[in-house]
């Protein structure tokens, strides 16, 4: 079996079609990372973050999108790529880039607790939270961070306008104190928190995920997406047929795109049919959100 044979799938994943239908559809639901425009500029513009000498104001960014829409996915490549510790020369952990989680709601102690759950240390919840700020800076210094990444910064919103700009405070003294980046992640709602104080709006940089509108980017989008299924026929997933059949089910949201696509594909295997008809396609429109919800029975 050779990549000729099979020109509809990635090189790399033809061997897959060797497999049991179990152990193909397995190895969708592995996370696999898929790269398009937007992300790859974002990952580069926090490589150059990183990458930057340090100095007293270091320029943060957020990274905003709607739900599902493939923020986390993106940090999380970013730190598979970069932020892998290691010992240096000096007998040293380096930790490069460390992501946390944003507390459920706008507390500065919550904060500190979610980055030092990150290091391999004991703390007390208990201690004040000066003692846990310090304990944060100084595993911080001591591991070499470089950037700092807090997910799910929207939260924040659930609290008071006065905890809000507590807790960008907090994530600003970090940034002054160690010198380092700050990147926030979260929904297009997460814009609001900077206005707590202008001085936080003029140290972010915002960089927005939109949806995919049905053009030759999405193409190639779903081009790349069916190139990782393993699939016995071609598709032609990007058919004047198909193409706005599917964008008109995920609504141009990437983790929706995702899912419908892994849900055809398991459909086609489990069917045996080995590709992916309209049919399918429109057996699968429940994996469409209804108002946020997803109804897979109707």
């Amino acid at each position: 079996m050779t990549a000729n044979t099979y020109p509809h799938i990635h090189p790399n994943f033809v061997d897959v079609l060797n497999r049991s239908d179990d152990e193909r559809i397995a190895f969708m639901d592995e996370p696999r990372w898929i790269g398009y425009p937007r992300a790859n500029d974002i990952i580069e513009h926090m490589r150059g973050m990183l990458n930057k000498p340090t100095r007293p104001r270091m320029q943060n960014l957020l990274i905003v999108g709607e739900s599902n829409n493939g923020k986390t996915t993106i940090v999380d490549h970013f730190g598979e790529m970069y932020g892998k510790g290691y010992v240096n020369g000096d007998s040293e952990p380096v930790r490069p880039v460390i992501i946390a989680e944003a507390p459920a709601s706008a507390d500065e102690k919550g904060l500190h607790i979610s980055i030092l759950e990150r290091f391999a240390t004991p703390y007390r919840p208990s201690d004040p939270v000066a003692k846990l700020r310090y304990q944060v800076i100084h595993l911080m210094r001591e591991c070499h961070v470089r950037m700092l990444i807090i997910d799910e910064l929207h939260s924040l919103l659930a609290g008071t306008a006065g905890k809000q700009r507590e807790v960008m405070n907090a994530i600003k003294l970090l940034c002054n104190e160690l010198r380092i980046p700050i990147v926030g992640v979260g929904t297009i709602d997460a814009v609001r928190i900077l206005h707590t104080d202008p001085q936080h709006a003029s140290r972010f940089e915002v960089a927005k995920l939109p949806k995919w509108k049905l053009d030759k980017d999405f193409l190639r989008l779903v081009v790349s997406f069916e190139k990782t299924l393993p699939l016995r026929k071609a598709s032609n997933l990007a058919s004047r047929e198909k193409l706005p059949l599917i964008h008109s089910i995920c609504s141009g949201n990437i983790g929706d795109l995702h899912r419908l696509l892994i849900e055809c594909a398991k459909e086609a295997i489990l069917s045996g049919k080995e590709e992916i008809d309209v049919e399918i396609i429109k057996s699968k429109k429940w994996v469409q959100p209804t108002k946020g919800i997803r109804e897979i029975f109707s």
